[in-house]
């Protein structure tokens, strides 16, 4: 082999030998791409099986918490049982006398008229209640109510039975100035005409007496029947 045919080879060989440090750099880049590449998929793996757990965690105690709530709200807002009004009713005969539906001013014995006294003036009233009676009244319960309109303020009141016959109350009760008259027991109202009145000031003026009204309860004759009239101030 000539000395020229051996130079042609050694050149031919040298170029094909392979380039160390650019095959490193290579490999450098690549591991550093696969450990990039590995990273954020560990990252998103872990972080997609945390959100659920998260999740139905939160989903759970906010259950729990609005079970717990309304449960308390149904504790607290459970309504009482309805109260049987009949229990407290009281009896027809010598019962407190009430407001009136209406009006009814005869029954059996009893007749019974409401009025504002001619007397009353601008600053001051009187309201009459009289009774009229065919029987003997064993029991009696006579009610005036005088709505509290302005001003009203009690200042007495009368009977023309002897004040010793009779259980007197005055006081405001729903919106109301009320005068009570109870026959004691073992005392009599004859037959005839009888008058409750009460006295009240008002406020300067004339006053509306539409809202007042009268209830009398009472027992009459040797039957002991009951009997009951009411009626208002028109």
């Amino acid at each position: 082999m000539t000395d020229e045919l051996r130079g042609l080879l050694r050149e031919s060989a040298e170029a094909h030998l392979p380039d160390r440090a650019r095959m490193l750099a290579r490999v450098e880049r690549g591991t550093a791409r696969s450990a990039a590449a590995r990273r954020p998929r560990h990252r998103e793996r872990t972080s997609s099986l945390s959100w659920p757990k998260i999740l139905l965690a939160t989903l759970a105690t906010a259950g729990t918490l609005t079970v717990s709530a309304l449960t308390v709200v149904a504790v607290v807002h459970t309504p009482e049982p309805p109260r049987n009004p009949a229990a407290a009713a009281p009896s027809a005969a010598g019962r407190a006398a009430s407001p009136t539906e209406g009006s009814r001013t005869e029954d059996g014995p009893l007749w019974v008229d409401g009025s504002v006294d001619p007397h009353s003036n601008a600053y001051w009233a009187q309201s009459n209640v009289t009774l009229k009676t065919r029987e003997p009244l064993t029991a009696l319960v006579v009610e005036l109510r005088i709505a509290l309109t302005e001003g009203v303020k009690d200042t007495g009141s009368w009977r023309t039975r002897p004040a010793e016959d009779f259980a007197l109350s005055a006081r405001t009760e729903g919106g109301f100035l009320v005068y009570r008259w109870t026959l004691r027991p073992g005392r009599t109202v004859p037959p005839g005409e009888h008058v409750f009145a009460g006295q009240y000031d008002h406020a300067t003026g004339g006053r509306d007496a539409k809202d007042d009204t009268y209830r009398i309860d009472a027992t009459a004759g040797a039957a002991k029947s009951g009997a009951a009239v009411w009626g208002g101030f028109a």
